[in-house]
């Protein structure tokens, strides 16, 4: 019996509240109701636009990299290897895995890339030169896996059946370089012109080779002219600050007819997830020949770094639009509930209790809560999270999107609510419990 009265007291008692806070809106100013939900909505949108762009400017980064450079699956040499072991092993497992789209395989060279030696006015000084890592591709199985004739602001994609032509990276070239306290870029290079280049052999053959280059050693190496073909501008570092060879035309100049690949970029189905993938892959013994990452863990880890400071910076700047907005919350419901001083102790003398009262204006601020969060969640994925699909923000290392998960917006939005139900029940709380008859008579 006693739970049964606690129930129907405690009903009653929302049932009152809610009465008087719905009377309350209803008869409020709706100036001030609407400058309250501008507010909570541009509270909510601060709490998830502003963090959702800093993470975005790396996350737009991430999916650079997935989709253009690692794939879904990266292989990579092992620690104690120059090369993949057994590349064509791998390469003939990955032709029959239904789960693969795509794939690139990609062998990598140390480099010297020489220009402007044809017309030298001053054969005193030596030519300009570049000492790089470059890459041997498959043009065509390049393009199906990271859509690398995306990136080009001059030219045309190398092709399969072609010879004696190459795509140089922007960064490497003075036009388009913003790099020159760092190397001196390539001044005479165009599309249409030649270029010499001297390939080393494998990028990892170790301190004697790094060495060589360092001094500008060349005579290891096979030097062949080839003609720019296409220059390649990409915000992903690996792919604008190297040159792209045929795999042909390398093993052509190496003179070898079975190579051993630096790197494998894979691109699955879409069926399945990168973790799921990468155990196909390690079930298959690849594990045992290569260093198999998704493109999540092929993440550089300064990348990852920034992504956590920056996601920090924005609940940082989140948490102060959640006071801001509680402090205006607290100080419209206090002056509200102090201008009413004399109909709340009246309330209180017919018998209305405190509590009643007080979960009026809780209702109060709620309204004002669920409706400025509704309006941002329309803002948010209506409006902002497809115009910056389609609209990225351009920045020099990526191209930012706006990062909103449903589970953490949510749960932002919980917290803004629970913040602003205290923020109206306090100011009502030291209104109603002063005295009925001081409140009555305005004392």
């Amino acid at each position: 019996m006693a739970a049964i009265r606690w129930v129907r007291k405690y009903l009653k008692f929302i049932k009152v509240g809610s009465f008087l806070g719905t009377r309350q809106i209803k008869r409020g100013s709706i100036w001030i109701n609407l400058l309250i939900i501008s507010i909570m909505t541009l509270t909510f949108l601060s709490l998830v636009v502003i963090p959702g762009i800093l993470v975005g400017l790396t996350e737009g980064s991430f999916e650079q990299n997935r989709e253009h450079l690692t794939g879904d699956l990266y292989l990579t040499t092992l620690p104690d290897e120059e090369t993949i072991v057994n590349t064509q092993d791998i390469v003939r497992v990955l032709d029959t895995l239904s789960e693969v789209e795509s794939y690139s395989v990609r062998y990598k060279i140390a480099a010297t890339v020489e220009a402007g030696y044809i017309n030298r006015p001053d054969f005193t000084k030596d030519a300009e030169s570049l000492s790089i890592n470059a890459y041997a591709i498959d043009p065509e199985n390049e393009e199906a896996t990271t859509d690398l004739s995306k990136f080009l602001v001059e030219g045309e994609m190398l092709e399969n059946e072609e010879s004696g032509q190459l795509l140089i990276g922007a960064t490497l070239l003075q036009k388009y370089s913003d790099f020159a306290d760092l190397f001196e870029p390539l001044v005479d290079v165009e599309v249409g012109r030649p270029v010499r280049v001297t390939l080393q052999g494998e990028a990892n053959q170790g301190l004697e080779q790094d060495q060589a280059l360092l001094n500008g050693d060349n005579r290891s190496g096979q030097t062949t002219e080839f003609i720019v073909k296409g220059i390649v501008d990409s915000k992903v570092s690996d792919l604008s600050s190297t040159i792209f060879i045929t795999e042909s035309d390398y093993r052509r100049i190496a003179k070898k007819t079975s190579l051993q690949a630096a790197e494998i970029a894979i691109k699955h189905s879409g069926a399945i997830s990168d973790e799921r993938f990468k155990e196909i892959a390690i079930s298959y013994g690849f594990g045992k020949y290569a260093k198999v990452r998704t493109a999540t863990e092929a993440i550089p880890k300064f990348l990852s770094d920034v992504q956590l400071t920056f996601g920090l910076l924005g609940n940082i700047i989140g948490f102060v639009g959640i006071v801001v907005s509680s402090i205006t919350v607290f100080i419209v419901i206090y002056i509200n509930a102090l201008t009413r001083r004399k109909y709340i102790g009246i309330l209180k003398g017919i018998g209305i209790s405190e509590g009643a009262i007080e979960f009026a204006y809780v209702i109060q601020s709620l309204f004002y809560a669920i409706i400025g969060i509704g309006g941002g969640l329309l803002l948010v994925y209506g409006v902002l999270v497809p115009f910056f699909v389609e609209h990225p923000i351009d920045f020099p290392f990526s191209d930012g999107i706006l990062v909103a998960e449903v589970g953490p917006t949510i749960l932002r939005a919980g917290i803004l609510m629970i913040i602003t139900m205290i923020a109206g029940l306090l100011p009502a709380r030291i209104i109603v419990r002063q005295n009925t008859l001081d409140s009555i008579l305005q004392r």
